[in-house]
C-alpha cells in the first residue's frame, strides 16, 4: 500500500472552448477508472491557478493515473480540453517532485492543449506518517486549504458536513432578451453551487418575470463559492434558447446580512435582482456512538429549553432537533459476486445529506454512528438508504425506509425492514435505528402554513404507463366520491327511501332558515370530532385504499412486464413520441387525486398533529364568524392584500391552506410511509434461541 500526496498547482496556456476566447477549467484525476479527485472551477482563465492538495491511497503503483482537464458549462456537456498519463512507477519513493504535464486529445495529437504543473510524492504507506508530518507542516505555511482524503468511504462522509447556508430569492429579471417571434421570452432560472442545483418556475410571456421564490444551498467550504446562474427561454418541443448568464461570488459576501443583488447578464441582455443571505451554521453533524448529546443530561436540558414554549418566537425557522443513531443492519442482500456486500448508509432528512462509513465484505454491518440535524419543519421526512460501494461502478442500491418525524417514538431502539426504491414493497434485510426528535409545537404550526421546502437534487419525471394508470385510478375514485354523494343527494329528491328524504327535508328547512357563515367551519369541526370518536372507540372506518397500494406492490414487475411487451409491440415506442404530452397528463393526475386525499386524510386523522391543528384553526375561524360581519373581515382581507406589496416589496406569495394540504400525506405516501413488519425470524429473541451459545 502507498500514499501518493499531490499537490495540483497550476495550468498553462489552456485551449479555449467558450465563444470569448477563454476556458472555465477543472481537473479530474482517475485511478483504475475510478474518478478519485476533482479540483474547483477556476472561471475565465487559460491559465489557472488551484494550489490544491489531495492525497490518494495506492494498492498497485504500476498502474498510471489519468488526469484530464474539463471546461465547465452550466446546463450544457462539459467540454474536453486534454488529458495526459503520470507514471507513478518513474517517480522517486519518499521525494517531492515537480511534474509537468502535456496536455493531449487522443482525436488530435498534434494539438497543443497547454500544459499542467503537479507536485507529487509517493510514499510506502508504513513510512508515509512521518513524512506526512513534515508535508503538513509545509502544506500549512503555504496554503489555506486543508489534505483530504479520497478513500471513497472518507471521501463521502466529509465531503456531507456542511458549514453554512445560502438563503436565495429570486426575485424579478428586468428587461431580459425577446426570444419568441412575439417578442417576449418564457424565462426560467437554474443556479448551481457545486453539486447542488436549483430551477425556477416557468414565467410566460414576459420579458419582466417576477418569480419571488425562496429556496437555500449549502456551504461546504469556509471560502463560500461561486453561484453559476443562467437564464433561459422554455420553447415547447425544441432546445431551450439561452438569454444569459451571470455569477455571484460568495467569498466577497459578508455573513449573517442579506444582500440585495442587481447582476446584469452576461452574454445577453437585462438583469436579474436577488436576495442573498449567508449564515454560519452547524446544524448537522456525525460522530460515534460514544459521542450522544442526548444522554449528556446538561446538552439534553439545554435543547429542551431551546425548544420550550417560552422561547416560541425566537427564530421561527428553527423549529426542533433530530438526532439518528445507525446501529447496525443485518441479513442485507449480496452485491458482490463473492456472497458479500460493502454496504454504507446514507441518511437524509430534506436537502440535508450525511453518509456512514464502509463496512466491508459484510451482511452484516454496524455503523454505531450518531447523526444530528436541526428541523425546519416537522411533517419532514427522515430517508436512511443502504447502498453497496463498488469502486469500478456507481453504489449499488440495497434497502431503503422512510420515517415521517411525528411517527418517531423518541429513545426506542426499532428494527426497521428494508424496503425497495419505490418503497412500496420489503426487499433483504433490516436496519436497527435509534431515533429521538425534540421540536417546538408553535413554531411546527406555524411552519405549517408556509410554503414547504423543495428539495434541489430530485429524481425526474419518468414516462410509465402502470404509474399513469395508478393516477387515473386514483382521481378517478376521488371523482367517483362527489358522483355517489350527488346520485346521494338525488336519490333524496326522488324519495326512493321516504324516511330519509323526509329527514333530509327537515334538515334542509333547518339548516337554510338558521344558517350563518360561521356554521361553515363549524360543521368541518364536527366532521373531525366524529371520526376522532371512531377511532377512539375502536370503529375506525379508515380503510387501506388496497386498489392502489396493490398497484404499488406490482409496479415493478408491471414495468418489467411493459418494458418486455414493447420489444415485441412497439407501444412504448409509440407513447415516447408523445412522452411529454403524457408526463405532463400523469404529474396532473397525480395532483388532482393527491389533492382530494390530502383533504380526506386531513379528516381521516391520518396525521393527528395535523388534524388537532385544522381543529384550532377551524374553532378560531368560527369565532371569528359568529361576532364579526362578514363585510370587515372581507375588508381585513382587501386592505391586507393592498398594502402587503408595500409593507414587503419582496415578499413572497403562499396560500396558507395549500401549504397546509402540501404536509397532509397522500394515499401513496401513506402506502410508502408506512412501516412493514418484520420477519420473525430477524428478531433478536428468535436469534437468541437459535444461537443459545
Amino acid at each position: 500500500m502507498y500514499q501518493l500526496d499531490i499537490t495540483l498547482r497550476r495550468g498553462h496556456n489552456l485551449a479555449a472552448r467558450d465563444r470569448g476566447g477563454t476556458s472555465d477549467p477543472y481537473v479530474k484525476f482517475k485511478l483504475g477508472g475510478k474518478e478519485v479527485f476533482r479540483s474547483k472551477t477556476i472561471h475565465k482563465n487559460l491559465n489557472p491557478v488551484w494550489e490544491e492538495k489531495t492525497c490518494i491511497l495506492i494498492d498497485n503503483p504500476r498502474e498510471p493515473l489519468y488526469i484530464k482537464v474539463f471546461d465547465y458549462d452550466f446546463g450544457l456537456q462539459d467540454d474536453f480540453i486534454g488529458s495526459a498519463f503520470l507514471n507513478l512507477a518513474s517517480l522517486e519513493l519518499n521525494r517531492q517532485t515537480d511534474v509537468t504535464l502535456s496536455l493531449k486529445d487522443p482525436h488530435y495529437p498534434d494539438h497543443d492543449l497547454g500544459t499542467i504543473l503537479l507536485s507529487v510524492l509517493l510514499a510506502p504507506r508504513e513510512e508515509q506518517r512521518e513524512v506526512t508530518m513534515l508535508m503538513r507542516k509545509s502544506w500549512k505555511r503555504s496554503s489555506k486549504f486543508q489534505t483530504q482524503s479520497l478513500r471513497l468511504s472518507d471521501l463521502h462522509r466529509k465531503s456531507q458536513l456542511w458549514r453554512g447556508i445560502v438563503s436565495i430569492t429570486l426575485i424579478e429579471g428586468r428587461d431580459l432578451k425577446a426570444m419568441d417571434a412575439n417578442g417576449l421570452s418564457d424565462p426560467y432560472v437554474k443556479f448551481r453551487l457545486g453539486h447542488q442545483k436549483y430551477k425556477s418556475k416557468i414565467m410566460p410571456k414576459t420579458l419582466n418575470p417576477q418569480w419571488r421564490e425562496q429556496f437555500d444551498f449549502h456551504l461546504y467550504e469556509e471560502r463560500g463559492g461561486i453561484i453559476d446562474i443562467t437564464v433561459w427561454d422554455k420553447d415547447a418541443g425544441k432546445k431551450d434558447d439561452f438569454i444569459g448568464r451571470c455569477q455571484v461570488d460568495l467569498s466577497t459576501l459578508s455573513k449573517e446580512q442579506t444582500h440585495k443583488l442587481e447582476l446584469p447578464l452576461e452574454e445577453g441582455e437585462g438583469c436579474l435582482v436577488l436576495l442573498v443571505t449567508l449564515t454560519a451554521s452547524a446544524a448537522v453533524t456525525i460522530s460515534d456512538l460514544s459521542v450522544n448529546s442526548l444522554e449528556d443530561p446538561k446538552e439534553r436540558e439545554e435543547i429542551l429549553k431551546r425548544y420550550s414554549p417560552m422561547r416560541m418566537f425566537h427564530n421561527m425557522k428553527d423549529v426542533g432537533f433530530l438526532q439518528v443513531k445507525v446501529i447496525r443492519a443485518e441479513a442485507l442482500m449480496a452485491a458482490d459476486v463473492t456472497g458479500k456486500s460493502d454496504p454504507f448508509c446514507v441518511v437524509e432528512l430534506n436537502n440535508d445529506r450525511l453518509l456512514t462509513h464502509t463496512v466491508y465484505k459484510n451482511l452484516n454491518p454496524e455503523w454505531n454512528k450518531i447523526f444530528t440535524f436541526n428541523v425546519k419543519d416537522i411533517h419532514s421526512v427522515l430517508e436512511v438508504t443502504v447502498y453497496d460501494e463498488d469502486r469500478d461502478r456507481s453504489a449499488d442500491f440495497l434497502g431503503k425506509v422512510a420515517i415521517p418525524l411525528l411517527s418517531i417514538q423518541n429513545g426506542e431502539q426499532k428494527a426497521y425492514v428494508l424496503k425497495n426504491k419505490q418503497l412500496t414493497g420489503p426487499t433483504k434485510g433490516v436496519i436497527y435505528l435509534e431515533i429521538d426528535v425534540i421540536f417546538n409545537a408553535v413554531k411546527a404550526s406555524v411552519r405549517t402554513l408556509m410554503p414547504k421546502e423543495q428539495k434541489y437534487i430530485e429524481e425526474e419525471n419518468r414516462l410509465s404507463k402502470q404509474l399513469l394508470l395508478r393516477n387515473f385510478i386514483r382521481m378517478k375514485r376521488c371523482v367517483m366520491v362527489l358522483i355517489n354523494a350527488a346520485y346521494y343527494i338525488n336519490s333524496c329528491f326522488d324519495w326512493d327511501s321516504p324516511p330519509r328524504s323526509l329527514a333530509a327535508f327537515l334538515l334542509f328547512l333547518f339548516v337554510v332558515w338558521n344558517f350563518e357563515l360561521y356554521m361553515i367551519p363549524l360543521a368541518l369541526l364536527l366532521l373531525l370530532a366524529w371520526n376522532y370518536f371512531l377511532i377512539i372507540s375502536g370503529k375506525d372506518n379508515r380503510q387501506h385504499d388496497t386498489v392502489v397500494e396493490d398497484m404499488l406492490e406490482d409496479e415493478e414487475e408491471e414495468d418489467d412486464r411493459d418494458d418486455k411487451d414493447s420489444e415485441k409491440k412497439g407501444f412504448m415506442d409509440k407513447l415516447y413520441a408523445i412522452q411529454e404530452v403524457c408526463v405532463s397528463v400523469q404529474n396532473i393526475l397525480d395532483e388532482v387525486a393527491s389533492f382530494g386525499e390530502r383533504i380526506k386524510n386531513t379528516f381521516n386523522w391520518t396525521v393527528p398533529f395535523l388534524s388537532w391543528l385544522a381543529i384550532v384553526a377551524l374553532c378560531v375561524f368560527t369565532v371569528i364568524l359568529y361576532f364579526i360581519p362578514l363585510r370587515y373581515i372581507v375588508l381585513v382581507w382587501g386592505i391586507n392584500k393592498f398594502t402587503k406589496k408595500l409593507r414587503s416589496p419582496y415578499a413572497i406569495d403562499n396560500n396558507e391552506l395549500l401549504d397546509f394540504l402540501s404536509r397532509v400525506p397522500s394515499d401513496v405516501q401513506v402506502v410508502q410511509y408506512h412501516e412493514l413488519k418484520q420477519d420473525p425470524s430477524h428478531s433478536p429473541s428468535k436469534r437468541k434461541k437459535n444461537n443459545p451459545g
